[in-house]
């Protein structure tokens, strides 16, 4: 361990991921306050929703505070591969360049993603091996293998000088994950001795009691239930849930089913698995034109879409529009997973569809199809048995979720527990932990392919347009000022008696100007005009004036 300075401190900063689910982004910074050095824990995405963020498909933790100090960021450190803790990192990387180290089904997932953002010349990704460790300046890592609902979910006991933090990533207790490493209990009780500074600890399911169950439970459900089905059978998941797609082949292959993927994300995830070491006897996939001609009761589909998303699969095939998969009276779709809070209306939307045609649909609202993978109240009590911290920092959920975490750690008897929130830095000292600033933090957003900041006004303007439209007014002015043609005005997404009204009052107004400015023009017709639209709809689209000067 690298020797240490009075004026050296250890500090606890979170980007994102605090106060919400997803987007996770933390880092710690080690050294005097004016040169600390820093590694980052996870560089994750939250994904855009029509309603809120119209044409945004990304949106990502600002890091403007760390960029300005890259020179002192050592590394980019991923816990497992969801997209909510390695999805930024492509789009956010040539800001920070600095080195990337993940275990081996990780990284491959982020080189791909480098790979389709051309960066992979660029940065190289270091690949950590499953319980192996690394050192960084002043920082010595430790991957300790947990579970969750993805392959190669790691804790990392982050040592430096000042203390060990132990930082969960996502996780869970399942004493029989299926496929993967199993909880290495013994390491986190022998980290629990050694003494733990601080738990930084996921908060998802921190309002629910008990345990969140096994996937083992899982495979004994969904084999039994698919050898009841008669017609095709297609199930719906997160395509990252391997273990799942795993037990979806074997119940298919139990009962005489072929198995074809549905979807890229399917496809991508099967392939860096097989290549990292896993699905080592997973049943020959056939391509979804193959099975096309099948009988029935010989088809099983594994597609995208469990959430809705309105691209994704599933939602062709409820769509009837997908070119190469169709349902019908007497199939199934079973959806092995969970509502993710926001998606209710989507996912609704699509299971209506499927309804309306006869198809069944199996749920986890029924039929025990799915476990989630965090922590439960029981589970989250086991980890704080097992690790001992003198502060608990619970992270990865909304406040209420957050709250209640910090309230159980202190019902378990930790000395001190805090709730941070994005750009709040915590000064980690050994038995006097504090807040001690808050530095600037936000939102950025992926707008096709670029990268705005949260408030710049795209968003704004889009759900404007989805209100009330796009009223646009043309004018033709000579080299006086004065006007030289008939106004036209074009609207989009309105009546056409609005356009009237609003033409009768540009008109007026035009009539009544007895200036020759050109800006007040300009502004006295955008106002009339914005006007006339609210007189006559009830609405105030976004409105433009045009000028064209002869």
């Amino acid at each position: 361990m690298d020797r240490m300075t009075k004026q050296d401190e250890l500090v606890f900063l979170p980007l994102g991921g605090s106060g919400e689910i997803g987007m996770n982004f933390n880092a710690y910074g080690f050294g005097p306050e004016n040169d600390r050095q820093w590694i980052i824990v996870d560089c994750g995405v939250l994904f855009g929703r029509e309603g809120n963020t119209p044409g945004v498909d990304l949106i990502m933790p600002d890091i403007r505070y760390l960029v300005e100090r890259r020179e002192n960021v050592l590394a980019i450190i991923a816990t497992h591969a969801h997209e909510d803790h390695i999805g930024a990192i492509a789009p956010l990387w040539p800001s920070l360049r600095c080195p990337i180290y993940a275990t081996p089904f990780t990284a491959r997932l982020i080189t791909g993603k480098l790979d389709e953002a051309g960066l992979t010349s660029k940065v190289h990704v270091h690949e950590v091996p499953v319980g192996g460790k690394l050192k960084l300046g002043p920082f010595e890592v430790d991957f300790i293998s947990i579970t969750h609902s993805i392959l190669e979910p790691n804790l990392l006991a982050i040592r430096t000088p000042l203390g060990v933090v132990a930082h969960t990533g996502d996780w869970k207790i399942d004493p029989d994950p299926m496929l993967g490493e199993a909880t290495d209990v013994e390491a986190l009780e022998k980290l629990g001795n050694e003494g733990v500074l601080a738990l930084v600890c996921d908060s998802t399911n921190a309002l629910v009691s008990g345990s969140s169950g096994s996937e083992a439970k899982v495979r004994e459900t969904l084999t039994e239930l698919i050898g009841t089905l008669k017609g095709r059978v297609a199930v719906t998941g997160f395509a990252s849930n391997v273990a799942r797609l795993d037990t979806v082949a074997r119940a298919a292959k139990a009962h005489g089913r072929r198995v074809a993927l549905v979807g890229r994300s399917m496809q991508k995830m099967v392939s860096a698995a097989r290549e990292t070491g896993y699905l080592k006897d997973f049943p020959t996939i056939l391509d979804e034109t193959e099975v096309a001609d099948m009988p029935a009761h010989k088809v099983l589909y594994l597609c995208t879409g469990s959430q809705g998303e309105p691209r994704a699969a599933l939602a062709r095939i409820a769509h009837g529009s997908h070119p190469h998969v169709s349902l019908s009276e007497g199939d199934t779709v079973i959806f092995s997973s969970r509502v993710i809070p926001g998606n209710e209306l989507a996912i609704a939307e699509i299971q209506n569809q499927l309804a309306g045609r006869g198809i069944a649909l199996l749920t986890a609202d029924d039929h025990d199809v799915h476990v989630s993978g965090h922590p439960c109240r029981g589970e989250l009590a086991q980890m704080y048995r097992w690790i001992r911290p003198k502060l608990a920092l619970p992270v990865h959920g909304e406040m209420r979720h957050q709250v209640s975490h910090a309230k159980l750690a202190r019902e378990l008897q930790v000395p001190q527990a805090m709730v941070p929130e994005n750009g709040q830095m915590f000064r980690l000292a050994p038995g006097r932990p504090e807040l001690i600033d808050e530095v600037p933090s936000g939102r950025i957003h992926m707008d096709g392919r670029i990268l705005v900041a949260e408030g710049e006004g795209l968003a704004k303007d889009r759900r404007a347009m989805a209100f009330g439209g796009l009223l646009v007014v043309a004018l033709v002015v000579d080299h006086k000022g004065r006007i030289a043609a008939p106004p036209v005005v074009l609207g989009e997404g309105m009546p056409e008696p609005v356009e009237e009204a609003v033409l009768k009052a540009v008109e007026a107004t035009i009539d009544g100007n007895r200036k020759s400015d050109i800006d007040d023009l300009t502004e006295n017709v955008r106002r009339a005009a914005r006007r006339a639209a609210h007189d006559a709809w009830g609405k105030k689209p976004i409105t433009r004036v045009l000028v064209s000067e002869l």
